[in-house]
């Protein structure tokens, strides 16, 4: 082990975080610092305060701050200009997290002039990659305490057993049983452990916690119109609000219509293939609103490049380089995409389905004359698409004149 004079370390005030906090004070004998960080998790942060307090943190050296409205304009946001989706089903939304904790984390360091951060996360997952990668970008020199890769507590039983010696409470603990793995921010909830660790079992009712089942859903269907400048939503149902006050509601409004659950085995930068469950109502709302708004806004070529740009975007979120030269070029070249993206998308929502039923936009590109069906007065000439076609054809044409039919 490396020394540490005194550590930041990422704090929930939950099990995990509760014993590394204690287990930092006994291993290592430093100051520890503790940041707890609002991300619209649905939980009482201030009570980590306490915590903290109650394990001999002094009170200047606990950080709790509000960081949801920075989370969804400066990272939430940006990334569903890109209209983002990891492995085709997972909208990323611990990935998006762990940039802001770690920027958050290595300037609480600078502040408290602490050597080294530490965090919750496991050997084995995705989050310790976030975390570190992160930290490291912006602070080249900092040490990173990883409790999991160290000590000897290998299960969820096991930190239970230490807390119950060090008397550290366990929240949401089932008799013997361990707790689902959760985490959760304004974007998102996702379950991790337990009955999940099974891909075949179907995840238990009870375990949802922000959505209802699509089948206990509203008979009647809720619409809802989004106003979009900028790529971004900024008006619902023409009440304009903030970035965050926007995540809310659509959380609302997806939730009560069984709106965003998802339950995928995805493969970990690590290796491994996990097993999740996620329930994602504004950010599922988004996306299709999005894409919608884009449809009728962006040039074809434009928006086909973003199409392809996004899987290797995805991927840089998901593996953890947020704060990387090639993250921000793409970045750069989706928010230039993004100036004419202005208009507003309705939406049907019932029992779990999401319907596009009308988008306009003074910077549509759509042309009522040209894609009729009816007469256009000449706006488009049928004749032309003759020797468009025969153009397009010219390679087929001599490949099958020369290798016959098939072209081989």
């Amino acid at each position: 082990m490396t020394s540490v004079d005194k550590v930041v370390l990422a704090y929930s005030g939950g099990l995990d975080t509760s014993i590394i906090l204690k287990w930092l004070q006994e291993t290592y004998e430093c100051q520890v610092v503790t940041f707890t960080a609002d991300l619209g998790q649905g939980e009482r942060v201030e009570a980590a305060r306490d915590k903290a307090l109650n394990m001999n943190v002094q009170a200047d050296h606990i950080y709790i701050e509000d960081l949801t409205e920075e989370f969804v304009k400066d990272f939430v946001f940006p990334m569903f200009r890109a209209n983002t989706i990891y492995e085709g089903e997972y909208l990323l939304g611990t990935s998006i997290a762990r940039p802001l904790i770690a920027k958050r984390l290595v300037e609480i360091a600078a502040e408290q002039s602490a050597d080294a951060i530490s965090h919750g996360a496991t050997g084995k997952g995705n989050d310790q990659v976030r975390f570190e990668l992160g930290a490291y970008a912006l602070n080249p020199d900092i040490k990173v305490v990883a409790p999991w890769r160290e000590w000897e507590l290998g299960s969820r039983e096991s930190l239970m057993a230490y807390a119950a010696e060090h008397q550290i409470p366990i929240e949401m603990k089932r008799g013997k049983k361990s707790p689902f793995s959760m985490d959760g921010n304004l974007l998102h909830l996702s379950f991790e452990g337990g009955p999940l660790e099974d891909p075949w079992l179907e995840p238990p009712e009870d375990m949802w916690r922000w959505t209802v089942s699509p089948e206990a859903a509203p008979d009647a269907p809720t619409y809802v119109e989004l106003t979009y400048a900028g790529g971004d939503i900024v008006a619902i149902d023409g009440t304009p609000m903030s970035p965050a006050t926007v995540l809310t509601e659509l959380n609302r409004l997806g939730g009560e219509n069984g709106i965003g659950r998802i339950d995928i085995v995805e493969n970990r930068f690590v290796g491994m293939k996990s097993r999740g469950a996620y329930e994602t109502p504004g950010g599922t709302i988004m996306m299709r609103a999005h894409r919608a708004i884009e449809s009728i806004t962006l040039d074809r070529e434009v928006a086909h490049l973003k199409d392809e740009l996004m899987p290797r975007y995805a991927k840089l979120i998901y593996n953890g380089f947020w704060f990387t030269p090639e993250r921000v070029m793409l970045q750069t070249a989706i928010d230039h995409s993004q100036a004419t993206v202005n208009g507003v998308v309705r939406l049907k929502l019932y029992k779990g389905n999401i319907t596009v039923v009308g988008r306009k936009s003074d910077d549509s590109l759509f042309d009522e004359r040209i894609a009729t069906f009816e007469e256009d007065d000449g706006a488009y000439n049928q004749a032309d698409a003759d020797g468009f076609i025969k153009l397009n054809a010219l390679r087929l044409r001599t490949l099958a004149s020369k290798r016959g039919p098939s072209g081989v």
